[in-house]
């Protein structure tokens, strides 16, 4: 019978503990962090800033900033614009191709838990098909989203410009107003909607193509037919996972940040001392500099992103876990998958004559 939203709480957190503790294996954690971290399942850490000002009240090195940035792009400004499109560019082309990795990564995270052993190289290898089909789905999601983005902001700017309200705007205030608000009511329904097509896509119709090998719109086409018989079950899904994810995200937060300041303490006492170094130096702001800053500024990004994805080892886990509980009881070939059918007992030797 399938089971409610809380119910599958409980099994969900009882397989994240095994999992991950029974016994503790740090190849497999790191494992898991890694593959959580590509597949999208950490939790969004775009609200953790770190500024560290320095004192603005002495005045600059003219020794170290008579080279400064403003100046060396004033003095290059076709090097300037060659950057900003060749950055644009770099930036499409790693979109697509981190999108192409999660895809085929999200089945890897699927295998991981259904199996409770995480092996990148050989899921790698063994998940490119369906991991194709799923990044197709995304992109098409992609490209749907801007174009509904398109129409919800460039609508009414296409209005309110063709009625002459940006050129008289004291005069259409109220409208303008009104019309601003219209719009992010618009935007906010248009993200959460996508938000719940994607949850759905990952939890629900990620299982049937990695189980049947069946494209994305095959997928959604039988979840939509479940959706309509159990309504009341799928909601309270979200609701419950909703709820979850508040309070993991709260959590994780917390100790991320406690991580953050232990590991920032040691690189920025490096730093400050590699700053007066070069300002004693006579450093100055050029390409090589520059592309020094960059690479140092790449390299502790990339170790507090791994510190982090190493934190979330326990929620990358559990809410996978949590969405495959709750659909094996709706999902029969996924049941099957976790609780199989103890073979058959033999049958007993007949008795020999007496």
């Amino acid at each position: 019978m399938p089971i409610s939203a809380p119910d599958a709480v409980q099994p969900a957190f009882r397989h994240a503990k095994e999992q991950l503790t029974q016994p503790f294996r740090f190849s497999q954690w790191w494992r898991l962090a890694i593959v959580g971290l590509l597949a999208g399942e950490m939790g969004s850490m775009n609200g953790c800033n770190f500024n560290y000002p320095m004192n603005t009240q002495r005045p600059p090195s003219q020794h170290f900033l008579a080279g400064g940035l403003p100046g060396l792009w004033a003095a290059n400004p076709a090097l300037f614009i060659g950057l900003i499109a060749a950055a644009a560019l770099v930036s499409i082309g790693l979109v697509v191709l981190f999108t192409y990795i999660s895809s085929v990564m999200r089945f890897i995270l699927f295998d991981s838990i259904v199996s409770r052993e995480c092996h990148i190289r050989q899921g790698w290898s063994r998940r490119q098909g369906p991991g194709y089909k799923l990044f197709l789905w995304q992109l098409l999601l992609m490209a749907a989203t801007f174009a509904a983005l398109a129409i919800v902001i460039g609508i009414p700017a296409l209005c309110a410009w063709g009625l002459g309200w940006f050129a008289d705007a004291r005069s259409h205030v109220m409208g303008l107003v009104l019309g601003g608000i219209a719009c992010f009511l618009l935007l906010v329904f248009l993200f959460l909607f996508v938000g719940v097509v994607w949850v759905m896509t990952k939890d629900f119709v990620v299982p049937q193509m990695a189980l049947e090998n069946i494209s994305a719109v095959e997928g959604w086409r039988r979840l939509w037919m479940w959706l309509k018989f159990d309504k009341l079950g799928y909601a309270g899904y979200i609701g419950m996972k909703i709820v979850l994810a508040i309070g993991a995200a709260i959590a994780t937060v917390i100790v991320t940040l406690i991580a953050f300041v232990l590991l920032l303490i040691p690189i920025g006492g490096v730093a400050v001392g590699v700053l007066f170094g070069g300002k004693a130096a006579g450093w100055t702001w050029n390409p090589y500099t520059i592309t020094l800053a960059v690479i140092v500024g790449c390299v502790v990004l990339a170790i507090l992103i791994f510190a982090a994805a190493m934190i979330s080892v326990p929620v990358i886990v559990f809410f996978p876990a949590y969405s495959i509980y709750f659909f094996a009881s709706r999902y029969t070939q996924l049941a099957s998958l976790l609780w199989p059918e103890p073979p058959p007992s033999p049958a007993p030797a007949p008795a020999a004559p007496g």
